[in-house]
Order: C-alpha cells, then sequence, then structure tokens
C-alpha cells in the first residue's frame, strides 16, 4: 500500500459506527455513503474540492447523468481493475447497468470494503460477488 490508501483506510475505520443520515458527513454523527468519501477527503486534505447540491434518495435513478463517477474522474486517480485496487482505494457501484454509479465505498483489507447504508450506518461488508459485479470503478485518492 502507498501512504495515502494507508491513510485513507485508516480514516475510514474511524467512520465505523457512524450513524446513517442522508446528505450528512459528520464522524460520529452522521452521514451517507457519499458523506463517508467526504469526510474521508476533509481529514486528508483539509477542505473538499466541491460541496455537492442537495440530492434526493433516488438521484442517480432520475438525473441521467453519472455524477458521482464524473466527481471521481475529477479529483481522484483511476485504478483499472479490481487486482490493482488496495485496501483504502474509493469503490463506487452501480445498481443496474442503464443506471448511474450510486454508491460508495472505501475497500478494506481481507476482501472487505467499509460504506454507509441506510440498513445499519457505516459498516465493513465482505466484498461478496453480489457486490463486486456491481462495481462501476475504482479510484485512489491523489498522494498529499
Amino acid at each position: 500500500m502507498s501512504s495515502i490508501t494507508d491513510a485513507a483506510l485508516a480514516c475510514a475505520e474511524g467512520w465505523i459506527g457512524t450513524p446513517y443520515r442522508h446528505q450528512a458527513s459528520l464522524r460520529g454523527v452522521g452521514c451517507d455513503c457519499l458523506g463517508l468519501v467526504r469526510g474521508v477527503w476533509r481529514e486528508l486534505y483539509g477542505d473538499e474540492p466541491e460541496v455537492p447540491p442537495p440530492y434526493a434518495p433516488d438521484w442517480a435513478e432520475r438525473s441521467g447523468e453519472d455524477r458521482l463517477t464524473a466527481a471521481a474522474e475529477r479529483y481522484f486517480r483511476g485504478v483499472t481493475e479490481l487486482g490493482g485496487a488496495a485496501p483504502g482505494d474509493l469503490v463506487l457501484f452501480r445498481f443496474r447497468p442503464q443506471f448511474s454509479a450510486k454508491h460508495a465505498g472505501i475497500l478494506g483489507e481481507a476482501g472487505r470494503f467499509i460504506h454507509a447504508y441506510e440498513q445499519a450506518g457505516v459498516v465493513r461488508s465482505p466484498l461478496a460477488p453480489a457486490w463486486a459485479r456491481r462495481i462501476a470503478g475504482i479510484y485512489r485518492f491523489p498522494e498529499r
């Protein structure tokens, strides 16, 4: 692992147990999956490069734009495949091929990833085949 992936993973692990709150991004208080990534970014770099506008839970299905992927491509370095990924990398998921990427997490160790979802808050989950086949992109945080 590089120093940035180590640091990103350590930050993400500090968010485990944070309750789920749509559009929030405060460790220990509440966040959604994007809020988790935003919070890790702030811990690594300070200010966020951009603040997302308000979004509805079904924004990806309604907008027709792949805004999550576009933002990842603006601020992160692309990783070409899961085999080149490292713990601490950002992973985006697309739930249906015709829809935009809608979920985000941070790759963990031992085939797991850290993410926030409504039923459980920020948790570490196995990157089981059901998740792996929905990967829309993998990105590395930029070096500091």
